[in-house]
């Protein structure tokens, strides 16, 4: 097994790598999704933006049906609330389309609210609505995705808050690090998804950290995924190519030294790879 379980403040385990589904072309999600399920993926991202949802369920579930001694509750399936489905009515009715389109698998694992921008009374409106479907049983865990500290005080000092968002999914990288937004998210129970933990590509070419591969006989890309476990962060690192599945996962042989983490640390950097809302109203 190349992930451990981490435990939720919800009281649910997740998987401690997920595999992002973000512009992976909707004509080979299925296969990619299934193929990442055969090398030992058992935690898949995607949202309404991405427009793969369903191609993603259908590789999940395809692997399902080939390998029925393996439980459903094996896999971890995330999917996120786009901006304008924010609002009471229109949370309402994304997530029962969300429901439909799950088939075999049920339920979902955990749902997000995708960003902040569409401000306080849709943000509170929406999550209002995400905590009766996971009273309900249907959304197992809930949580936030590009909440900077105000926009999760504000959901902590809410009175109708019942469920403390289990996971804050924010872009973080070794040039992106968000230190400080992480660290409280951390303590207050809170976990951190890294997206874009290989900065979408745009550093993997990089020698900055050639002595350090060569030490381990790792990529970039596997270095840079076991710095963000190191830190205690769930990344969700995404590949279009089926031979970088298995590696992504093959980082269980190594530990990275704390001097290392420090090299690797770049807290002066701020290269962003993609769009920047924790810091919106």
């Amino acid at each position: 097994m190349s992930y451990r379980l981490i435990k939720l403040n919800s009281g649910n385990t997740i998987p401690s790598i997920g595999l992002g589904c973000y512009d992976i072309p909707n004509s080979r999600t299925t296969e990619i999704v299934y193929k990442a399920c055969q090398v030992g993926y058992r935690h898949f991202d995607t949202a309404v933006l991405y427009g793969n949802e369903q191609e993603v369920i259908n590789g999940i579930s395809k692997y399902l049906r080939e390998n029925p001694t393996i439980p459903r509750s094996e896999f971890f399936y995330t999917t996120k609330l786009w901006n304008s489905q924010l609002g009471k009515t229109q949370t309402k009715s994304a997530i029962e389309v969300m429901l439909q389109q799950v088939g075999d698998l049920e339920y979902i694992d955990l749902l997000l609210i995708h960003s902040p921008l569409p401000g306080k009374t849709r943000r509170l409106e929406s999550y209002q609505v995400m905590q009766e479907y996971k009273d309900k049983g249907l959304i197992k865990n809930i949580g936030v995705s590009n909440y900077g500290i105000h926009h999760i005080e504000e959901l902590l000092n809410w009175p109708g808050l019942k469920c403390v968002p289990c996971v804050n999914q924010i872009e973080v990288s070794p040039w992106c690090m968000r230190q400080e937004l992480a660290s409280w998210c951390l303590d207050k129970g809170i976990q951190v998804q890294a997206f874009a933990p290989l900065t979408h590509g745009y550093k993997l070419d990089s020698n900055q950290f050639k002595d350090i591969q060569e030490k381990y006989h790792k990529s970039l890309a596997q270095i840079l995924i076991k710095w963000s476990l190191t830190k205690g962060y769930i990344p969700l690192p995404k590949t279009k190519t089926e031979s970088r599945l298995k590696e992504n996962l093959s980082i269980d042989d190594f530990e990275l030294t704390k001097e290392e983490i420090a090299r690797i640390d770049q807290p002066n950097a701020y290269e962003p790879t993609d769009w920047e809302c924790t810091d919106a109203p």
